[in-house]
């Protein structure tokens, strides 16, 4: 039996819902990086970072590659960077409508002085 499209949907978040994961994603956008080095930008535990590429990796949203003894991360795909983009257009408009409405609200309350 297969899953329905909005419940797939709901899995596709929940695993883009751990901050980690999405600042992985993030940083492999610009460029396949190498364990190493995602752990210096991201500052977290090994084990930690480990498991947050295990579950991208499993979820076919980033691929490894050996190089010597170095595993090195990429994205595994230009459509995971479309939707980073998404979200953030998405973030700032919502910021947008939440900064006007703010302004909207002081307004109305000096009125009110």
């Amino acid at each position: 039996m297969s899953v329905p499209l909005y419940e797939a949907k709901a899995e596709l978040f929940r695993l883009l819902g751990h901050p980690v994961r999405i600042r992985v994603l993030e940083l492999l956008q610009d460029k396949p990086m190498p364990v190493r080095e995602l752990l210096a930008a991201i500052e977290v535990e090994p084990t930690g970072l480990s498991q947050h590429l295990a579950v991208l990796r499993r979820s076919g949203m980033v691929s490894a590659h050996r190089d010597g003894s170095t595993v090195v991360y990429s994205l595994a795909g230009g459509d995971v960077a479309e939707l980073l983009k998404a979200a953030r257009t998405l973030l700032t408009q919502m910021l947008t409508g939440q900064n006007e409405l703010l302004t909207e609200l002081l307004g109305a309350e000096r009125e009110s002085r």
